[in-house]
């Protein structure tokens, strides 16, 4: 999450706690919410960015370790995040009607978790405050990654498919906020 994307969330955030209200993500549907609070439901793991195969006859999801070019896996966010779609065509802009449609968002993703009536993790950087949090608890992608597509030939992407993307790690001990 960029420094300015977590200053306006923990502003919001301070400003619900002040007021003793519940946090935007507690009492807003994904499709009430304004920008800001959008994409602060991001935490950062770049699980998402991971290429995914799907069975054409089952129709399952598999995850690689093989990330798409544009993603840094250092902070495990999009390196272009404006222009994504004209780099990367295919890259899937999350809105409330594609987080409603698509079936392979990671269990741990905030918009996900919104979607389905659950609370943000603690490691959240909306709960924790930290953008750091998603890190430290094993949930982001850094430091797993394989490689970029660039460097991945589509033959070899059935070889690189991993479960852990689909999974809450069970490591990463928790922090009070």
């Amino acid at each position: 999450m960029s420094h300015h994307l977590l200053e306006m969330a923990k502003n919001l955030l301070g400003a619900a706690q002040e007021d003793d209200v519940q946090p935007f993500w507690k009492v807003k549907g994904l499709d009430e919410m304004t920008a800001p609070e959008w994409e602060s439901l991001c935490d950062g793991c770049g699980r998402c960015c991971l290429l995914k195969l799907q069975d054409e006859d089952t129709e399952r999801v598999y995850y690689t370790d093989v990330s798409c070019r544009l993603l840094d896996c250092a902070s495990c966010r999009c390196s272009d995040y404006p222009n994504r779609a004209a780099v990367v065509p295919d890259c899937v802009q999350l809105t409330p009607q594609t987080v409603e449609d698509i079936g392979w968002l990671p269990l741990t993703c905030g918009y996900r978790l919104i979607r389905d009536g659950k609370d943000l993790a603690w490691w959240h950087p909306l709960v924790s405050g930290s953008p750091d949090t998603v890190h430290e608890a094993g949930i982001s992608v850094r430091d797993k990654v394989f490689g970029p597509e660039t460097e991945v030939g589509v033959d070899a992407l059935e070889d690189r498919i991993v479960s852990w993307p689909g999974k809450w790690v069970k490591r990463g001990k928790r922090r009070t906020p």
